[in-house]
């Protein structure tokens, strides 16, 4: 692919001075790179192995995902011998920018589109006047007629070629310039040699000409490649997602008390920063003056939100809901807990990344294989006293029979049945691989709040009478909280005048009556005990009464994991909510392994644990603090109501109420890895028949092109079996 004009002037600027683009990292430095030409896990090993020797070099770790390049260097090494290592595999670096690779991404697709479109034209018309020159060879079409068809095939399919083939032969000259070989350098040589040995036919006035197959070969394999570069385009990194949510101004105050805005990259620990209701927090800070509730639920899961008061700690991307806070900042930029989460992820993602695609582990032996073939049809027609053309002609059949179209189908032809399947379930699919890794799970973790549950606070019956609960909603109209919105939606009822709202307790009403309160058990003078789950209390002149609330399982909660554990499957949950609520939950849905008080940490933590026990995990979740999980399981699955980050992570979403989804696309995973290898086993039987007749001499390159054809029908056919199958 040629390099885009900004990202050369880009890469131009960077050369000269590598260290202004390196970063710390404790004891060590980090340089970012965005690397062109990475296209399979291949490319990530290759490019791994080539940095580990290289002086100075810590570590370099490759995500195929976002294309990223990030080397650990010795804090006093040279970055420039390990850009240079790199580059002389092939790749093209620049210093990383994720506006860079979301257009280079776009222009790729575009350009695959293109190049689709003009050969699947090409390959129309140069098939109807192919189909003119065998009519003819049967109702007496004269040379002079037949040389004219093949001419004008010449002048249609020769710039197609030429345009639509550039991305295999960008890819295979690269290849062939670094001494070694991929998948798209047997392709070049079947399109180049099929398209020369046709021209070469047609000036010298010969009956065969076989533009039809490079051309209709090419459609073939852009269509594969297009619905890839898709797929993989849907599947952004969601480290470059996670930090937005810190990414503001941060509104600081000086000794003076005068206010002024900073960007966070310009402020340091110790400033003194306010943040007022409603924003989120865009630093970590130690309150020191203001009380207020702070929703963290995306850092935690905690389903209520948190009372803070000075002397606590609150971190960037929580949300303060009821007052003001000033804040000692601790830790800002790469130093906060959100940085944290995105450094998790995008560890987690790497090692994700490193899982390679069934086709590409077979292209690892095949196209050394094809080449090898066609050279020695090549070499032994000619021991064999053949002259040099149909010598290279039953080479070129050869290389023509043996073109992995089918082979390269064989994956993306079942993940776009499948995935079609899926979305008309509501089931949206974004990896390239994740059904691939579905299909071989055993173990499956689910989140609590929003993933098991519906993520909303509902009343449930009490001793409290509907006069209560209208009185008590006259005060919670007045509020924003979670648990006052819930007590709103039971009753319509006008919200009083007058409602005042103590931070950090609850709202207050001065009534003719006397003082009306709604809020936390202390503020309403109620001592404390041992009750679980959230709660408001209301006190009138006359009574106190306790409004419970409980976060719903899903409606299908239960059938599901029932399914699952049926199905043999173990079923874990880890939650960030407190232990009492999680284990209502548990038991409720019949689950005995839970775990709560979960971090990000500790769920990366956990499902790395189940990994080194041999267990491939499947993560269920919806919130922040779910996402650096999300990415580190084996495969991952979230709802569509859930955090867009965790969207971003996963490789699986779902929508609607139930949890149905789950089972669904276990299912659709698992019949489509038969399918997989079922055309797996078809494309070689096909080889097995075809390749030695093609050597023989019994195929020659229009019925090879034919062959191939069939063979790729085939293994649609085979896929579209799939489709079927009820709700």
């Amino acid at each position: 692919m040629a390099r885009p004009p900004e990202t050369a002037e880009r890469f131009a600027d960077a050369r000269p001075d590598l260290a202004a683009y390196v970063r710390p990292d404790g004891d060590a430095v980090v340089l970012s790179l965005l690397v062109d030409g990475m296209t399979c896990g291949g490319c990530v090993a290759r490019i791994e192995r080539t940095l580990a020797p290289v002086d100075g070099v810590l570590a370099g770790r490759a995500n195929l995902t976002t294309r990223r390049l990030r080397i650990r260097l010795d804090s006093d090494a040279d970055p420039a011998p390990a850009v240079a290592a790199v580059e002389a595999l092939g790749y093209r670096l620049v210093p990383f920018d994720p506006a860079l690779l979301a257009a280079s991404d776009d222009r790729r697709a575009a350009e695959l589109l293109r190049a689709m479109a003009v050969a699947g034209f090409a390959a129309a018309n140069v098939m109807l006047l192919s189909v003119a020159v065998w009519a003819g060879h049967g109702q007496g079409m004269g040379p002079a007629t037949r040389d004219l068809l093949h001419w004008i095939s010449a002048l249609i399919a020769l710039p197609a070629i030429v345009y639509a083939g550039r991305p295999f032969f960008a890819s295979a000259g690269a290849a062939l310039r670094h001494r070694h070989l991929n998948m798209d350098v047997p392709i070049s040589l079947a399109v180049v040699l099929a398209a020369g040995m046709s021209l070469f036919e047609t000036v010298q006035g010969g009956p065969h000409a076989y533009f039809d197959s490079s051309v209709t070969l090419l459609f073939f394999l852009l269509v594969g490649r297009y619905l890839d570069a898709r797929a993989r385009g849907q599947a952004r990194s969601v480290a470059q997602n996670v930090v937005s949510l810190g990414a503001t101004a941060v509104t600081l105050v000086d000794a003076a008390g005068r206010r002024f805005l900073l960007p966070p990259e310009e402020v340091a620990p110790g400033m003194t920063a306010l943040v007022a209701a409603g924003e989120r927090v865009p630093v970590d800070g130690r309150i020191v003056d203001g009380a207020s509730e702070v929703d963290t639920a995306l850092i935690s899961g905690e389903t209520v939100p948190a009372r803070v008061a000075p002397g606590d700690t609150v971190y960037a991307g929580t949300l303060n809901l009821s007052a003001p806070l000033r804040l000692s900042v601790t830790a800002v930029g790469e130093g906060t807990l959100l940085a944290e989460i995105a450094r998790l992820m995008e560890a987690a993602e790497q090692r994700r990344a490193r899982y390679v695609e069934i086709a590409d582990r077979v292209a690892r032996f095949y196209a050394p294989a094809v080449h090898v073939l066609a050279l020695a049809t090549f070499v032994g027609w000619l021991a064999l006293g053949a002259a040099w053309q149909p010598a290279l002609l039953t080479a070129i059949a050869v290389l023509i029979v043996t073109c992995p179209c089918a082979l390269g189908l064989a994956v993306p032809v079942v993940q776009v049945v499948a995935s079609g399947r899926l979305l008309r379930r509501d089931v949206l699919t974004k990896s390239a691989t994740a059904l691939e890794r579905l299909a071989g799970i055993d173990h499956v973790v689910f989140d609590k709040t929003g993933t098991l549950t519906e993520g909303r606070p509902e009343l449930i019956a009490g001793d409290w009478t509907s006069d209560d609960l209208a009185a008590a909603v006259r005060l919670a109209g007045a509020s924003t909280h979670p648990l006052a919105r819930a007590l709103a939606r039971r009753c319509s009822a006008p919200v009083a005048d007058g409602v005042r709202e103590v931070p950090s307790a609850g709202l207050a009403l001065d009534a003719p009556s006397g003082e009306v309160r709604l809020g936390s058990r202390r503020f309403c003078g109620v001592a404390d005990d041992d009750a679980a789950g959230p709660e408001l209390w209301f006190k009138g002149p006359e009574r106190t009464v306790r409004f419970a609330f409980r976060d719903a399982p899903r409606p299908d909660a239960a059938a599901v994991i029932a399914e699952l554990t049926a199905r043999g499957l173990t079923v874990e949950l880890l939650s960030g909510d407190r232990a009492a609520t999680v284990a209502a939950v548990a038991a409720e849905l019949g689950l005995a392994d839970w775990r709560a008080g979960c971090t990000p940490a500790d769920k990366v933590a956990r499902l790395e644990a189940l990994a080194g026990e041999g267990r491939r995990v499947c993560m269920v979740g919806d919130g922040l603090n779910d996402a650096p999980a999300l990415a580190a399981a084996f495969v991952s699955i979230s709802p569509a109501t859930a955090a867009d980050i965790s969207q971003t992570a996963a490789d699986v979403i779902f929508q609607g109420r139930g949890l149905g989804a789950v089972t669904e696309a276990l299912s659709v995973a698992r019949r489509a890895g038969r399918l997989v290898h079922q055309n797996f086993g078809l494309a070689f039987a096909y080889n097995i028949v075809t390749v030695p007749l093609a050597m023989a001499g019994f195929v020659t390159p229009l019925v090879a092109a034919i062959a191939m054809s069939a063979s790729s029908l085939v293994v649609v056919s085979n896929a579209l079996r799939l489709a079927g199958g009820r709700r």
